[in-house]
């Protein structure tokens, strides 16, 4: 469970230098050099403390790890992209950055993949609406890669590259929010609640602008604005007659098609292993 001193924790971590003085604020590269450190504890502190529960297991089908392996791997390139520009590397930053293009593409059709799959064998959380499932994850992967895209086409704007890089992100830090925060608990809103939470890591960066140049870049309001903006298509799709087919065609023929859609799974028999028996 995350901490009730998170958000003030990771205000003043981002937004506050041991040696600045309220009239010298930091600079940008170490906002967000600070801040892809926290971003990157969070999803792994979230991912070992599910495996450490044990409700992950490393016996799981191959599609699961690559799905990890890719992930991860976007999250060491975040990592280092943000070091390489604090370091004043932009050479190794430029190249490693038509890597990470390619690499999002992978993640996008790995995860996806890997949700199809749980929901074809009604392998969903038993916090979530099938059909909810299945829209919010690929829908929150497709605002991921708009997002990057977006930042990539304006790489020369190091402003909004940065920023909309940031709010990017930021939709990958769900995954992980969910593992720490008690999502049975908070049924049937578990997915909205793991929105909000990330949603504190754009808000901050507007705050620390406003802090240190007396003004909201907009780069951060068109990016909360897409975040918003994908949360309202998600629930929509979802308690839509749209959702509703496309789940029935995903899940056609697959045990997934006798799970009724809009109902919340009974909690598992036993430990459940995410991942476990997908793809078997």
């Amino acid at each position: 469970m995350i901490p009730s001193n998170f958000g003030g924790g990771f205000m003043a971590t981002l937004a506050s230098s041991p040696h600045a003085h309220p009239a010298q604020p930091i600079s940008d590269e170490r906002f967000f050099l600070r801040a892809s450190i926290v971003m990157a504890l969070l999803i792994f502190t979230g991912f070992s403390t599910q495996l450490a529960m044990g409700r992950s297991s490393f016996a799981s089908p191959l599609l699961v790890h690559a799905h990890a392996i890719v992930f991860m791997g976007w999250v060491v390139l975040y990592l280092l992209q943000n070091i390489f520009v604090a370091s004043g590397n932009m050479a190794l930053h430029r190249r490693l950055g038509w890597i990470a293009t390619g690499w999002m593409a992978a993640m996008v059709f790995l995860g996806c993949a890997v949700v199809v799959a749980m929901v074809r064998h009604g392998q969903v959380p038993f916090f979530f609406r099938p059909v909810n499932f299945l829209a919010f994850d690929p829908l929150s992967l497709f605002t991921f890669a708009g997002l990057t895209i977006a930042a990539v086409v304006m790489r020369r704007r190091t402003d909004w590259h940065r920023r909309l890089h940031f709010c990017g992100m930021t939709v990958l830090l769900g995954p992980a929010i969910g593992r720490l925060l008690p999502m049975p608990l908070l049924t049937p809103v578990a997915f909205e609640a793991t929105f909000v939470v990330g949603l504190m890591f754009p808000l901050v960066g507007m705050w620390a602008d406003r802090r240190r140049t007396g003004r909201v870049h907009p780069a951060w309001t068109r990016g909360v604005g897409v975040l918003l903006g994908s949360l309202l298509l998600i629930e929509l799709v979802s308690y839509s007659p749209v959702g509703l087919a496309v789940y029935r065609g995903v899940t056609a023929g697959s045990p997934g098609a006798l799970v009724d859609p809009m109902a919340f799974p009974p909690p598992p028999v036993g430990p459940r292993i995410t991942g476990r028996t997908v793809g078997h």
